[in-house]
């Protein structure tokens, strides 16, 4: 992003004449995206984001643009539902990639990936977090407005089915067969709008409660994904802060229980086998796929995530809690 396509994003968007004088700051954290925190000299802070074609990974991973205004859209629908559970959309031009919203201060609105890693586990921040997935699954359940709106299912493959699911099956040939066959049932399962990346990095802890970012994979489809996505770091991070392993088992059922309190959308028992089935696939996928965690460095502990995850990924459960206790089993003592 440079400053002559700023410039013009806030011209054309209303959003700041030429006069009002700016400071920029980049912001660092992202993969996907340029983002700046922009000072204006009449006293308000701006957050603006442009994606990016290739992601700033180690692996040769493309993504298209058009993602910046189906983000923008997300937000949209999230604001209108859970105006607190987002920041607040301020302005959008499609034709440079670009939007603003809201710059929320890091000192009132930590990041719960943050929290969670310095061993500050809260399981009704969970909750909160499972309760507004499930209300934004539920408000956007069975709508063919939204279906068509959210049409976004090349973007979503390669942003996320192609370098988890499908990269992992590279590294696990034997595995290819049920891999690719998660990847065609989720593709093909449309119900509700997914945001696609509900991760504890992208989710920052509110005063009203949690607030989702970077909605750039936001598809209309399976919402299985999203859950089981969030709860995979829930128990990866188990191996990384063992002390509060406990509180995160509790997390996990927090979040679980929340979720489906507010998702009635489908039997409960159909929508949670879907999770279950994605979620040691999600587990092996940040070990191996395109974009594995940062925060297991250990080999010794991939190793177990990978005994852990293989075995049900040929032979799925069908129930998050047991999938919970079962890790708790492979954790070191």
């Amino acid at each position: 992003m440079n400053v002559t396509d700023l410039d013009a994003f806030f011209s054309r968007t209303g959003l700041a004449s030429a006069h009002v004088a700016r400071q920029l700051t980049p912001l660092t954290g992202g993969v996907s995206s340029d983002i700046w925190r922009v000072d204006f000299s009449d006293g308000r802070t701006v957050c603006v984001k442009r994606a990016l074609a290739k992601l700033k990974v180690a692996a040769d991973w493309q993504a298209p643009v058009s993602r910046n205004a189906y983000e923008w859209a997300w937000m949209q629908f999230a604001s209108t539902v859970l105006p607190h559970a987002v920041p607040q959309p301020l302005a959008h031009d499609e034709s440079l990639g670009m939007f603003a919203m809201t710059y929320l201060e890091p000192a009132a609105h930590p990041v719960w990936k943050q929290q969670l890693l310095s061993g500050h586990v809260d399981p009704a921040s969970a909750a909160m977090v499972g309760q507004a997935m499930g209300l934004l699954h539920q408000a956007s359940a069975h709508r063919a407005d939204l279906a068509a709106a959210f049409d976004t299912g090349e973007s979503f493959h390669a942003l996320r089915l192609e370098p988890y699911l499908l990269a992992t099956a590279l590294k696990h040939p034997h595995l290819a067969g049920p891999l690719r066959a998660l990847v065609a049932r989720t593709a093909a399962h449309r119900t509700a709008l997914v945001h696609g990346d509900v991760s504890p990095k992208n989710i920052l802890v509110g005063p009203h409660g949690p607030i989702l970012l970077d909605a750039e994979c936001a598809w209309y489809g399976d919402p299985a994904f999203d859950v089981a996505f969030c709860l995979n770091h829930l128990l990866l991070k188990r191996l990384v802060v063992p002390q509060q392993a406990a509180a995160l088992h509790q997390a996990f059922e927090a979040l679980v229980q929340a979720y489906f309190h507010e998702a009635s959308f489908e039997p409960r028992a159909d929508l949670e086998a879907r999770c279950a089935q994605l979620l040691p696939a999600l587990m092996l996928a940040r070990m191996d796929g395109k974009s594995p965690v940062e925060y297991i460095t250990n080999e010794t502990d991939r190793e177990r995530v990978r005994a852990f995850a293989v075995p049900l990924i040929a032979q799925p459960m069908t129930s998050l809690a047991e999938i919970s206790c079962s890790w708790s089993g492979f954790l070191p003592v």
